[in-house]
């Protein structure tokens, strides 16, 4: 009989950097669907504790840096010891200090090795180290959800941010082959890509024309939200995604073709 994995409204879920931008909506999201909720966050403690005095019973915040390995495995004891069960779905959003801003990016001539480094080392370390924390209580319960964040500029690299999307892409290939080791443990692993997003907080340096120019180009005519964006986790999160694993799924109102 296949694993028949839980409605959103009875999953413990984590999301990293849930605290504010993109990973705020990510949380809210889940809150709204009934879901308990661990709001990671590294330094913005404010957001986070305010965002658990909206769902109290149900949203726990806890302070870790994820790319820290015995950080991440003292917050997963935590959510485990207040909602009395293991994380069942990681949400990987957190991102490393990055501004969307074309005219300050560093471009080919400039662009150094630590700046690399600092994406690819913040966004899969911190990715593999919360995905491998969460595996004996995935495994536990008799599987789960992992969800990572994206960008479209694999595909469409209208601005090169060679950093950023460097990182992005290696934890694409980290998602695929996830996804061949851990599906016989029920454990699924998926990508969600945006784009430009209007707006979080690694957006707030982009120029409006920009803005217009990605809306002239999509078929929706509009520039995707952060509330539509997380929609997607949801999908991925719920039942509806039994049989989904090992893919990225594009959410920027159709500009990308997949």
């Amino acid at each position: 009989m296949a694993f028949s994995f839980p409605a959103i409204d009875t999953q413990i879920v984590l999301v990293t950097g849930g605290a504010r931008g993109l990973g705020a909506c990510l949380s809210r999201a889940f809150l709204a669907q009934g879901a308990r909720v661990v709001i990671n966050y590294l330094d913005s403690r404010e957001a986070a504790e305010a965002m658990v005095q909206e769902a109290s019973e149900r949203a726990l915040a806890v302070q870790a840096d994820v790319t820290d390995e015995e950080a991440v495995r003292v917050l997963f004891d935590k959510a485990r010891r207040h909602f009395g069960a293991p994380i069942t779905t990681v949400v990987n959003n957190a991102l490393p200090d990055f501004s969307f801003n074309g005219e300050a990016r560093p471009k080919a001539d400039s662009l150094s090795w630590a700046q690399m480094n600092q994406q690819i080392e913040g966004v899969n370390r911190g990715a593999l180290n919360t995905i491998q924390a969460a595996l004996s209580g995935m495994r536990e319960q008799g599987g789960g959800r992992i969800i990572n964040i994206g960008t479209n500029l694999f595909q469409n690299p209208v601005v090169p941010y060679h950093d950023y999307t460097a990182g992005k892409a290696a934890l694409l290939s980290l998602t695929r082959t996830l996804s061949q080791d851990l599906g016989p443990d029920n454990i699924t692993v998926n990508m969600i890509s945006g784009g430009l997003l209007r707006t979080t907080d690694a957006s707030r340096a982009t120029p409006e024309a920009v803005f217009d120019l990605i809306a002239q180009n999509t078929p929706l005519r509009r520039v995707t939200t952060p509330e539509e964006f997380a929609d997607a986790a949801l999908f991925f999160a719920s039942p509806w995604a039994r049989a989904v694993t090992g893919q990225n799924l594009i959410v920027d109102g159709g500009l990308v073709k997949g």
